[in-house]
């Protein structure tokens, strides 16, 4: 069971003692998606809303912690995800569906995630 969070991101490099050329560039981010119903696995509700970063400045602040880099552009792309993964996340999602003031699963993965949720092979998923 695997999933990620995929960002197409820009990065400013500003090295103290040497100069670089490009020193932006852009690049693809792939964040690895928490078990659902683990610590972690309301990613989606809390920085996503219809396919689109929520708050821009967050997602960048934290792109930039963790990649160790100044990220100064960010998007969201996709949730790439095998099946078993997509079946957890909707049977954690229609376990407590008041806490995403929704009717129905279907509503809450499109109010997060727009239609950008790719399933694909576990093998095609690079989980790292």
């Amino acid at each position: 069971m695997q999933a990620n969070y995929v960002f197409r991101v820009t990065i400013q490099l500003d090295p103290p003692a040497a100069r670089v050329d490009p020193d932006r560039f852009e690049t693809v981010c792939r964040l690895p998606a928490a078990t659902p119903g683990t610590d972690g696995w309301l990613f989606f509700q809390h920085n996503l809303w219809r396919g689109d970063v929520a708050d821009a400045e967050h997602m960048r602040a934290l792109l930039t912690d963790k990649l160790g880099v100044d990220v100064v552009e960010v998007s969201f792309s996709e949730l790439e995800t095998d099946a078993a993964y997509r079946a957890a996340l909707e049977n954690e999602i229609e376990t407590d569906l008041l806490r995403f003031n929704a009717d129905s699963v279907e509503e809450v993965l499109h109010q997060h995630l727009g239609s950008s949720i790719h399933v694909r092979e576990s093998e095609a998923i690079r989980g790292d």
